[in-house]
């Protein structure tokens, strides 16, 4: 692949808001001309979602998520019948009713069917971009479920019959690494990995959203962040929070992070009180602070 075209792709995705290194555009790209998947593990916050989002867009195909978690299944993944609604015209047939046979096609049409996320994908005309998020979540019978309908491309509806993928999507999985994935699934998808980014690469991201930076506030909150992530926390800051917490730093009229800045807007950065308390015990020792100032 040339490089001219993963630059291309680089550029087209940092247009969407996402700065992408070259595996990433690599990856991206082949997974388009080869139909396969791709699973993206990494941290809570490293931009596995946000990577899915921009890529729709740069795509220009629309993006449907399938949001996994404990106890999801079959029918919250693929489609329901509108029971309700299925009931009421059986009773609006009163009198008129025929023989179930008959009644049984009428019932079981479009009219009635609830697209999920999976059939809605495979259903569109137009290929779109399928994101399956946080797939760890969900049990292994689901996944093993998933690797029928990413292998085939089709769906059993046993009321109707079989759906054939009209397109197919390029698929995004998305894990936290909070249980193991299985081979199979990992053996019919291209890899990524995504963890926080550098201290150069977050510096450009906050640069693309805030282009007005002051360079040194800029470089101090990325340091502050990376040895905040290097700290044994509950939740470390993800990449949004950080996009928040320098937002709300600007809006201040901050132009140098200070200790009593730091202690005052840790709680944009950290969600558990125990590692809010945590980090302001640490801002006032002078030897982990102090060279915030000179990073």
């Amino acid at each position: 692949m040339a490089l001219t075209e993963l630059e291309e792709l680089k550029q087209g995705l940092k247009r969407q808001g996402y700065i992408a290194d070259d595996n990433t555009a690599m990856i991206l790209r082949l997974s388009v001309l080869m139909n396969k998947p791709v699973l993206i593990e990494g941290p809570a916050g490293a931009g596995k979602t946000e990577l899915a989002k921009a890529w729709s867009q740069y795509l220009d195909r629309k993006l449907i998520r399938l949001q996994c978690y404990e106890g999801i299944d079959e029918s919250k993944a693929l489609y329901e019948w509108n029971y309700q609604k299925q009931l009421l015209y059986i009773q609006a047939q009163g009198s008129d009713m025929k023989k179930w046979s008959d009644m049984s096609k009428s019932i079981y049409t479009g009219e009635f069917l609830l697209e999920r996320p999976l059939l809605k994908a495979i259903s569109s005309e137009k290929a779109c971009v399928l994101l399956i998020d946080e797939i760890d979540k969900s049990d292994e019978e689901f996944e093993s479920f998933l690797l029928e309908i990413l292998s085939d491309w089709q769906i059993s509806i046993p009321e109707t019959g079989t759906v054939t993928a009209a397109s197919i999507p390029s698929v995004i999985l998305t894990s936290n690494n909070t249980r193991n994935l299985s081979h199979a699934l990992r053996r019919r998808c291209f890899y990524l990995y995504l963890d926080y980014p550098n201290e150069q690469r977050e510096l450009d991201i906050l640069r693309l959203y805030f282009p007005e930076l002051k360079e040194t506030l800029g470089r101090q909150a990325v340091a502050f962040v990376r040895r905040l992530r290097l700290e044994k926390l509950k939740k470390h800051p993800s990449i949004s929070e950080v996009i928040d917490w320098v937002s709300v730093l600007s809006r201040m009229g901050i132009e140098e992070l200070s200790d009593d800045v730091a202690v005052n807007t840790v709680n944009i950065l950290l969600k558990y009180r125990e590692d809010c308390q945590k980090i302001i015990e640490k801002v006032s020792q002078r030897d982990w602070f102090g060279g915030i100032h000179n990073p």
